[in-house]
């Protein structure tokens, strides 16, 4: 018996297994590339959103009932707490999509991300209404329901900072 063709079963098999390996791959990349700018986008938009009045009257529940963010209001005007979340929102999402030029960089906005999304989700503990209790179940309020997509984006942050700390 030849040794060499008893293993030719098996080189068969790694080679098949190559263009599966490479559009898990290239899926992978797709996904980090859509949370990563799609995470920047959200966030700039938002974060612009932020220096409008209406905007700033609208975080003002959730900032005012937080226990890490409510003491913005002794320092700074309901204007100026919205400006300055807008602003850290914006530099967030600069540093993100800088990813082509400095996963480092990129790397500290998804950890700016992580913290932004850690923040606001928990105003769903924090917000009254945010959880409405019905026959001892917990059902999302309308606060609620704006909140629970942040625990999504929280994830797609780790995601990313992970991807930018390997690359870094």
């Amino acid at each position: 018996m030849d040794t060499d063709n008893q293993y030719l079963p098996i080189e068969e098999m790694r080679l098949n297994a190559l263009p599966q390996i490479e559009t898990r791959t290239s899926l992978e990349r797709l996904g980090i590339n859509v949370s990563r700018y799609g995470l920047a986008i959200t966030l700039l938009l938002i974060g612009i959103l932020k220096f409008t009045v209406g905007e700033a009257q609208g975080i003002q529940p959730l900032v005012a009932n937080s226990p890490l963010m409510s003491w913005l209001y002794r320092i700074f005007s309901l204007q100026g707490v919205s400006n300055l979340i807008g602003s850290i929102e914006i530099v967030v999402a600069l540093l993100m999509a800088l990813r082509p030029f400095s996963a480092r960089l990129s790397f500290l906005g998804s950890i700016g991300a992580i913290i932004t999304f850690v923040l606001t989700v928990s105003f769903l503990f924090s917000t009254p209404g945010a959880f409405q209790f019905s026959h001892g179940f917990p059902l999302l309020g309308d606060a609620g329901q704006f909140l629970i997509k942040d625990l999504v984006l929280l994830g797609a942050s780790i995601c990313t900072a992970a991807e930018a700390r390997l690359a870094g």
